[in-house]
């Protein structure tokens, strides 16, 4: 018998994606939205899908929110996708073929395709992800950090051949605005774990961070928008950095 499959999307205050990454998850057997109780017409929106099972819970971090979304799932397959991620029709065909056949193991890895000012980034690391995506409920847990959680496998798992296309940039304020809330994230993560920031992760690691992208990783190939995708990148270590500096600072 096939096994059935939960698609799993995440959001807070995703009214511009989430009508487009719910409508091609339709071939799942459940949809779960779990909402961090948005403030625009994100539940509104995804209230009105018929297929669609709405819960909403506390957002402690990317990692928390995804494990507590994969216990309420009703089916023994989960699906995970980001509200700004789209599910090709290619990959939905693929996961429906692989569901038909009989799944193997406990988790595949999906490749994602990041989209950034109308073009796919194919350089500066961005054209290597491979994230585990498509999990057996139960086997496997996302880390308990609030950004940049990823499943980490102990053993090799399959990866599946068409993308997942990964929407990563609507406007400058959009994106300098995620920006600023992951580099947030990531300096309270790193104060937990006794991290510490002086001159040479301030100043060196985002020097770092854009020679490594635009040389070494070739982001150069990309154009100006390879450019300007490794600047940012650039200036949120730098943030990331700095904030941990000045929250040590305040507490000692």
């Amino acid at each position: 018998m096939r096994p059935k499959l939960t698609a799993i999307v995440t959001t807070f205050n995703e009214e511009e994606n989430i009508r487009d990454c719910l409508a091609l998850l339709r071939f799942a057997d459940e949809i779960l939205v779990v909402d961090s109780f948005s403030t625009d017409a994100t539940i509104e929106i995804a209230r009105s899908i018929p297929a669609v099972r709405l819960l909403q819970h506390e957002y402690l971090g990317n990692g928390p929110q995804c494990n507590w979304a994969m216990e309420q799932a009703s089916h023994p397959w989960a699906l995970i996708v980001d509200a700004d991620e789209r599910v090709t029709r290619a990959l939905a065909l693929e996961i429906e073929e692989l569901l038909g056949r009989g799944l193997r193991g406990d988790a595949y890895r999906l490749r994602r395709e990041n989209v950034f000012l109308g073009r796919v980034i194919r350089h500066s690391g961005w054209g290597s992800d491979r994230l585990v995506r498509l999990v057996r409920k139960g086997a496997v847990r996302y880390p308990d950090q609030r950004v940049h959680a990823d499943i980490v496998l102990r053993a090799a798992a399959p990866t599946l051949q068409a993308p997942l296309l990964h929407y990563t940039f609507r406007s400058f304020g959009q994106y300098l605005e995620k920006l600023h809330r992951y580099a947030e994230w990531a300096a309270q993560d790193g104060l937990q774990k006794g991290s510490r920031a002086g001159v040479v992760e301030i100043a060196f690691r985002p020097a770092w961070r854009f020679l490594r992208m635009y040389v070494v990783q070739a982001g150069f190939l990309d154009g100006l928008p390879g450019l300007i995708v490794c600047a940012l990148q650039s200036y949120g270590v730098f943030l990331k950095w700095a904030r941990l500096w000045e929250l040590r600072r305040a507490k000692s």
